[in-house]
């Protein structure tokens, strides 16, 4: 039998190869990076992009915390975390909640804004075109107002507030947080390049946004951007080894990057050259070996900012040593054509790794944009940002689920993103209630598998998680797609929602007979819009003696007698209104207790009874017995209405008239 030689097959492997590389070369470089018709191809797909301009940063408004202002959006969003760093006599209110927990690292916050303010500075007139320019400074002013209180001398940073392992072990709303929240910092005696760094640079790229409306607070923000700096750069070394606690969640690989970044955003913010100077000599330290390839096969994140300092350094000095670093990793994410390249899915999304793959995309996404939009190449103009497109355009819809991945737009959007307030829940659980109470809108979630799977699932973070972080690189590639393809914003965002019961009285009818009426009553507080705690909580018994009176009892003679509670009064029957035969009983819960955070927390029980010497005793036509008339179980009434402080806020009262 005729055998083929080892030369043989080892050829026509080869050609193979070379047939099938050169065929995905030249769909590449016809279809998608000219977006000719005929195959479908995600860069041309055409969404409202203002619409998720404009939802992505509200989502920054449901991450804030502390005092919310007047003006804030977020209906299900009130005020928390007030006593921040109370612990050591310092007012941390404010910020931004990293995630779906309710933890402030100033690592990811600080890096999450040096990208948001970036987007805007590059993207301006997209900005103020969709109506979403003083969004975006009223959102940079939060989070960098929070860093100023963070920075109170020049050698002090305040880097984390709350501790992962107290935060992650409850599920409830930020407003009804029960855990301690520690407060830590950086200082000349342990200090943290990274972090100083970071916050230096996202205070410089905010001043040059807020220089053209507020002068005087980018002053302010440049100071404190400078004494930042010099603090990162005379007292060296990596925050997470100060601020132990962050090293389960966002430690530090090493701060010679934010080094960089940070000074080359103060050279920008300032054009004073030793800025430029500083960033130029700690450049070659983002390699292990001087003068060594750059790293090119990862992306810019929180913790590393080498990618975006490529780009930046490129921009601002025009050397080819910036370019050569920043087309290195472009290319590796862009063209198909290189034998090194990032994973590219069936669906075309650049997928690195699955915790949060797309939010890796995404910053790769902004960051093309910005090089694209900067470099002379017509060619590498358009590879650049066709790549860009079609990442964006994944993310919200062009890929084989056909769906989006960010929470209220679009089609078959998430609806379980892994965020404790969002959820609601007021049982310290992630399954109850099965479905998400409030709509984060415009959070785009972690993402899909490698094959383009995605689960919905809350309790599946690495898919469903969200991030301000996240988000960072997306809104500003989302600009840069309305500035091209337009989109009109929501004019009537966002519409209220609709609201469940927060309060209500749930009770049965434990016992009953020709004289007495015991009642099983239990409170309830679910509350969501915000999550909140009342303190002079009450609800009202209503009963009717019309059967009573002719007989000859009077209300004196109806005994109402309770188990004793601490924290519970319940009062004789009182008349209501001008009817002569409709009674009732308050009970007076001090509610300072009462929250939605988990049994025994978010529910109180109360155990009362009415006696009448009378045999005409008949509980049938109660207002308030109505609903749990024969039941034998619990059942929710709006017949036993609930106050607070005397004003109703569930159920009905019966009219103060009748007779």
């Amino acid at each position: 039998m005729f055998k083929t030689r080892p030369i043989v097959k080892f050829i026509i492997i080869f050609c193979i190869t070379v047939f099938i590389v050169t065929f995905n070369c030249f769909y590449y470089w016809i279809f998608e990076v000219f977006n000719l018709p005929g195959l479908a191809s995600a860069a041309t797909a055409n969404y409202n992009y203002a619409e998720v301009l404009q939802k992505s940063l509200y989502f920054y408004e449901a991450q804030r915390s502390g005092d919310l202002p007047a003006n804030h959006r977020v209906e299900w969003r009130g005020d928390s975390g007030l006593k921040d760093g109370a612990d050591n006599g310092i007012d941390l209110t404010g910020g931004w909640y990293d995630a779906g927990d309710h933890m402030k690292f100033g690592f990811p916050m600080a890096a999450t804004t040096t990208l948001l303010a970036w987007g805007g500075i590059e993207y301006e007139d997209a900005y103020k075109k969709s109506g979403q320019y003083e969004y975006l400074l009223d959102n940079l002013r939060w989070v960098n107002d929070y860093f100023i209180k963070a920075h109170p001398a020049p050698n002090l940073l305040w880097g984390q507030v709350g501790k992962g392992s107290l935060d992650h072990a409850w599920w409830g709303s930020a407003e009804v947080m029960p855990m301690e929240r520690p407060s830590y910092k950086i200082d000349a005696a342990c200090p943290g390049s990274d972090l100083a760094g970071e916050t230096a640079a996202a205070m410089a790229a905010s001043s040059i946004l807020f220089q053209k409306k507020d002068a005087k607070y980018a002053t302010l923000l440049l100071r404190h951007a400078k004494e930042l700096y010099e603090f990162a750069d005379q007292y060296q070394g990596k925050y997470s080894d100060c601020i132990t606690d962050a090293n389960e969640f966002y430690k530090s690989s090493g701060y010679n990057d934010e080094l960089v970044w940070a000074a080359a955003w103060l050279y920008q913010a300032t054009k004073e050259q030793p800025y430029l100077d500083k960033a130029e000599s700690y450049y070659d330290s983002l390699s292990d070996q001087p003068n060594a390839i750059k790293s090119y096969n990862w992306t810019h994140t929180w913790d590393d900012k080498s990618y975006g300092s490529y780009v930046l350094l490129a921009k601002l000095t025009g050397k080819e040593k910036y370019i050569q670093d920043t087309e290195r990793w472009l290319d590796y994410w862009c063209d198909r054509c290189q034998w090194k390249k990032i994973y590219s899915t069936k669906g075309g999304l650049a997928w690195l790794d699955e915790w949060g793959s797309l939010r890796y995309a995404a910053k790769t996404a902004f960051l093309a944009f910005v090089y694209g939009d900067w470099v002379e190449s017509p060619w590498k103009k358009r590879k650049y940002q066709a790549f860009a497109e079609r990442q964006v355009n994944y993310i919200l819809g062009a890929n084989p689920q056909k769906r989006s991945y960010v929470v209220g737009f679009g089609n078959n959007p998430p609806t379980q993103p892994h965020h404790r307030t969002a959820h609601g829940s007021w049982e310290n659980s992630k399954t109850n209630p099965a479905k998400t109470r409030h709509i984060i809108y415009g959070a785009m979630v972690g993402g899909p598998d490698r094959n383009d799977n995605f689960v919905d699932e809350r309790s599946n973070f690495k898919m469903t998680e969200v991030a301000t972080d996240y988000n960072a690189g997306f809104t500003g590639a989302v600009a840069r797609m309305y500035g091209k393809y337009g989109g009109e914003p929501l004019a009537n965002f966002p519409e209220p929602e609709a609201r469940e019961d927060e309060f209500f009285v749930a009770a049965q009818a434990s016992a009953n007979d020709a004289q007495t009426t015991e009642i099983r009553a239990i409170i309830h507080n679910q509350s969501a819009w915000p999550a909140r705690i009342i303190k002079r909580l009450s609800f009202r018994y209503f009963v009717d003696l019309s059967e009573v009176l002719p007989a000859g009892g009077t209300p004196a003679t109806i005994k109402v007698n309770a188990t004793p509670q601490a924290g519970v009064v319940i009062s004789q029957l009182k008349p209501w209104g001008d009817s002569k035969t409709i009674y009732y009983v308050q009970v007076d819960v001090d509610g300072s207790q009462l929250y939605p955070g988990g049994e025994p927390h978010y529910k109180k029980e109360l155990q009362f009874s009415f006696t009448s010497p009378s045999a005409a005793w008949n509980p049938a036509n109660d207002w308030s017995y109505q609903d749990i008339r024969g039941q034998g179980e619990l059942v929710k009434s709006a017949q036993i209405p609930v106050y607070d402080n005397g004003r109703l806020i569930f159920g009905n009262e019966p009219e103060k008239s009748a007779n």
